[in-house]
């Protein structure tokens, strides 16, 4: 199947065009259950730099969302510390999906359905440049991750779980 030059508009393009936020086009062939393994090798892309947005809630199952680097695992107990609440848990798919309005597999920060805090972990703001879900299974969109800070009012967070 030949590449797509150019994906129809989601939620999250039309958040970052409205924000006036430059952002570049990385479509690829999706996988289920591949995730950003899948993403970075298609791109050929480190998979440090792409970006994973995970809709997760605490103890009052407030949502949330955290994101974090591709190649890393959220650690909960470190997160929940950090927000300050007394637990965080993922959220269960069907859940995810009526807080963000995304389909698991391509949750973007941008253009969500409801407002949730957003923790992003702070060694992704030290990267020239990320890669992170634009609203759609096998669609990625670069941007400077200053944008997490500036247009999104991410809160960096120390959770990561290094390998």
């Amino acid at each position: 199947m030949a590449k797509k030059e150019h994906i129809s508009e989601t939620p999250a393009t039309q958040f970052l065009r409205k924000h006036g936020v430059a952002f570049s086009e990385h479509p690829y062939d999706y996988e289920e259950h591949g995730g950003t393994a899948v993403s970075s090798r298609e791109l050929g892309v480190d998979e440090h730099a792409v970006v994973k947005t995970l809709v997760m809630q605490d103890e009052a199952a407030r949502p949330l969302i955290v994101l974090m680097h591709g190649d890393r695992k959220v650690s909960t107990k470190n997160l929940a510390r950090a927000i300050p609440c007394k637990s965080v848990e993922p959220c269960k798919p069907d859940v995810a999906q009526r807080h963000s309005g995304y389909l698991i597999g391509g949750t973007s920060p941008f253009g969500t359905r409801k407002a949730m805090p957003i923790y992003v972990e702070e060694s992704i703001l030290a990267l020239d440049r990320i890669l992170i879900n634009g609203g759609r299974r096998g669609f990625l969109v670069g941007i400077d991750p200053k944008v997490l800070v500036d247009v999104l009012q991410a809160r960096p967070v120390q959770c990561a779980i290094v390998d």
